[in-house]
């Protein structure tokens, strides 16, 4: 019988967790093992720190876990060498420079690194912004010369990667379209829903449509839900919903949603944004307004699967336009879940990802 090759994957949070760790590789993971891959994974925080992580202070607590998971780094360096390859997503410790990635790559050379968002750039949330200032901007970099091959999910940082390393997969987030299913009756007959779905660290964008959902709110009735943070509130909107996420509870809320949502500021950072807010929206058949930036170009089809908006009357436009014409909605909407089944599921992309481990595991 043939030896099954042993990966470890080396990840920043827990499994079945984090968004940019559940819509990216973690799903994959059945068809890794249906390859004859086994997958071990060693999460830096453990599933207590990731409940606390994002809440405000809480320091103390906060150290003893970091701490923790420094221990577990350590101690993953006595079974580097007894795996055919190993995984990184992100980093490998969070703070300083990068001592254990340059370990880690000396005891398994081995390496498949998957790099999300443009995590080489100062960005720190509110909750963390002392400690945010701390990490280790240095250990991207280094990953993406060690590593064998680089998995990334926007083109721009595609471009960034290839300055250090010529060995690239561009793959987007990717959708699960077995279990995002379309439910939309496309009607009006009851009030439409203007949908969100995001953190705690990211619904601050939606601030940015304030003044269009007080325009829009002014000529017709709609609902506005707010996936993911339980404290958001726009103040003005009457009719408001934030609403806990979890994983039994995402697609369910999805699904309500008839408009979906995707405002980004101009910056930087947000060209390491691959749209799955978007193709979560899409892949439930729900039309997206997205702001026209960065990975957005190619996962929204404008004026197909969505609207590409630049300012706030194209927002306005774009939205009056949906709320007011279901069948617009829902032609929109169908081409959405389409374009997300062609492109972005997981049987449109599987192969990508077991190519780039064959790249690093002969």
């Amino acid at each position: 019988m043939k030896r099954k090759k042993r990966i470890l994957i080396i990840s920043p949070h827990p499994e079945g967790v984090a968004p940019g760790q559940r819509l990216k590789y973690e799903q994959y993971f059945p068809f890794f093992r249906e390859a004859g891959y086994e997958v071990v994974v060693s999460p830096f925080m453990s599933d207590r720190f990731w409940n606390i992580v994002y809440k405000p202070g809480r320091y103390p607590e906060k150290v003893f876990w970091t701490i923790m998971g420094y221990f577990r780094r350590f101690f993953d360096l006595f079974r580097l060498p007894f795996y055919d390859g190993i995984y990184i997503f992100l980093w490998v410790t969070p703070f300083g420079p990068p001592f254990f990635e340059r370990l880690y790559g000396l005891l398994n050379k081995n390496i498949l690194y998957d790099i999300d968002d443009l995590v080489y750039l100062r960005h720190s949330s509110k909750a963390n912004g002392i400690i945010e200032r701390l990490k280790g901007r240095d250990k991207p970099i280094a990953l993406m010369k060690m590593a064998k091959h680089v998995i990334v999910c926007t083109p721009h940082l595609d471009e960034f990667v290839q300055q250090h390393n010529p060995r690239t997969t561009d793959i987007s987030s990717t959708i699960n379209t077995d279990t995002y299913q379309v439910v939309n009756d496309y009607s009006n007959e009851r009030v439409p829903v203007l949908g969100w779905s995001g953190s705690h660290s990211t619904s601050k964008y939606m601030h940015l449509l304030r003044k269009v959902l007080l325009r829009l709110q002014a000529d017709r009735p709609f609902k506005l839900i707010v996936m993911g943070d339980t404290s958001f509130h726009m103040e003005g909107i009457k009719d408001q919903e934030a609403v806990a996420w979890s994983e039994a509870a995402e697609v369910p809320t999805l699904q309500r949603f008839d408009v979906g949502l995707y405002p980004l500021p101009n910056e930087e950072w947000v060209l390491g944004k691959s749209g799955l807010k978007a193709l979560q929206y899409m892949a439930v058949g729900v039309p997206v307004v997205a702001t026209a930036i960065g990975a957005n170009f190619r996962v929204v089809k404008h004026e197909a699967t969505g609207y590409l908006v630049n300012n706030e009357e194209e927002w306005y436009q774009a939205l009056s336009h949906l709320l007011d014409d279901a069948e617009s909605r829902a032609r929109m909407g169908k081409a959405a879940r389409q374009h997300v089944l062609d492109h972005y599921s997981l049987y449109a992309n599987k192969d990508a990802y077991l190519k780039a481990l064959e790249e690093v595991i002969k």
